[in-house]
């Protein structure tokens, strides 16, 4: 299975669309609880600093976002968000995605990433972020409201690109 990663193209919103609905409504992952149309993601995915998409044979299995984790004097710190399409988790396809976000970032000036919010009970994710030399900063307790409406802790990581 070749895969191939590349910025989106206006074609590919619907099949994008699908990937990160799910994982909203999944309710453990992503903090965002309203799904996205086609006309609000086109709006999100354009404000990026990019959006790339993995694919195969023009098959969307995986969408990032990358952009400035905060302004001004912390605007060096780059932040991302990964969906993969539920049929292709496991084969990883979000590996291939924060790899390509990490290259990415530092094309694009960005000298660290951090993920402000990776859910404790998002083993593949956690399990992932520390393989690849993520550093753990931490937990900040009950911060995730989980879709069963538990409070589940979150971890930050950062990474030195």
């Amino acid at each position: 299975m070749e895969v191939v990663l590349r910025k989106y193209q206006d074609t590919d919103i619907p099949s994008m669309v699908k990937i990160w609905n799910h994982v909203v409504q999944e309710a453990n992952a992503f903090p965002q609880i309203e799904q996205l149309s086609e006309e609000g993601a086109k709006i999100l995915f354009d404000s990026q600093t990019f959006t790339g998409v993995a694919t195969v044979e023009n098959q969307v299995l995986g969408v990032y976002i990358l952009h400035p984790n905060n302004i001004g004097r912390c605007g060096h710190i780059a932040n991302a968000s990964y969906a993969v399409s539920e049929n292709y988790r496991g084969y990883h396809i979000g590996e291939k995605l924060v790899r390509h976000s990490m290259k990415v970032a530092r094309e694009s000036g960005f000298l660290l990433l951090q993920f402000n919010a990776v859910v404790s009970t998002n083993a593949g994710a956690i399990h992932l972020y520390e393989q690849m030399g993520f550093h753990r900063l931490g937990v900040i307790p009950k911060g995730y409201l989980l879709g069963n409406g538990n409070y589940e802790n979150i971890i930050v990581y950062y990474i030195e690109l």
